[in-house]
């Protein structure tokens, strides 16, 4: 008889000695193994952690194509999860896999579960995620959308745009950081005012190095550049970091024409209709004579 049968076959005895587990894989390959039992349990070669503080709520399992998903709450700790990791994304789109087992004999247990994390919330001294099951991966948008926005991300393959190139990249210290948490550098004044906004920063060294932030805000001042931060990196920024900047594109075609003199490769409808157009209607004060809008 094997696992799973004889787990059913334990269900079935009216006296039952079960538990939940979970594995998580993070896509830099580390695991952690949690489980709802009052003490640690061991098998596929992974060990579950009691202690973990880790529970998940009703899982929602349909047929056909539509998406599983559930819930898990979680303790942050320093043996498993930390606030900084969740800061820095390492969790994010981590695999997932939960099992129901048999605490007395672990070799007596069924997959009910295999997914990967979704949106990740912190409070206070825990947190919760959102856990998408492996259909999930067919729910997402294929193929182009029409509008008027570049569809491309900057510098990949469909985009074109050399990043690594000394145009759109440089290196930097830290200066200053305010009340607000905005970050000066000095020097820099190469680049436009809001050359890097809605590009990224990369800590290259301190405390919170390996991390990448999304730029918000870009200004270029007499006493330098002010970068304000879409969010924190989890860790703390110090004066005299070292970090890397990148520039951000906006997706608008003039963007990509004056910019990066990329325009063959914008991916966007630039001269499609926006919605006001849709909604107009003929006047007597305008030219309706059938020629171009554009006038």
């Amino acid at each position: 008889m094997n696992g799973k049968d004889a787990l059913y076959a334990h269900l079935a005895s009216g006296s039952t000695t079960v538990c939940h587990c979970w594995l998580v894989t993070r896509q830099d390959g580390q695991s952690f193994g949690f489980t709802d039992h009052d003490s640690d349990l061991q098998f596929a070669g992974h060990d579950f952690a009691a202690a973990s503080g880790l529970s998940a709520g009703a899982l929602q399992q349909t047929t056909g194509l539509s998406v599983d998903n559930s819930e898990a709450l979680g303790a942050l700790s320093a043996a498993s999860v930390t606030k900084e990791d969740l800061a820095r994304g390492k969790f994010d789109g981590a695999e997932v896999q939960s099992w129901l087992v048999n605490w007395a004999n672990v070799a007596q247990r069924v997959t009910e579960f295999r997914g990967s994390f979704g949106e990740v919330s912190q409070k206070g001294g825990g947190f919760r995620v959102e856990l998408r099951g492996l259909t999930e991966g067919l729910n997402q948008l294929q193929g182009r959308a029409y509008q008027a926005g570049c569809g491309a991300v900057l510098g990949d393959g469909r985009c074109g745009v050399d990043l690594a190139t000394a145009a759109y990249r440089t290196t930097a210290e830290i200066a200053e950081i305010d009340v607000l948490g905005r970050l000066r550098i000095e020097g820099q004044t190469g680049f436009a005012d809001r050359w890097f906004e809605r590009g990224q920063i990369e800590v290259l060294s301190g405390a919170s190095a390996g991390a990448t932030i999304m730029v918000k805000g870009d200004r270029l001042g007499t006493t330098g550049r002010v970068l304000d931060l879409w969010h924190g990196t989890g860790a703390a920024l110090a004066e005299g970091d070292t970090i890397r900047l990148t520039a951000g594109c906006d997706r608008r075609a003039a963007s990509c024409r004056e910019k990066f003199a990329n325009f063959l490769n914008f991916r966007g409808f630039p001269h499609i209709p926006g919605e006001d157009w849709l909604t107009s209607y003929p006047a007597s004060s305008t030219n309706n004579d059938g020629g171009s809008l554009q006038g």
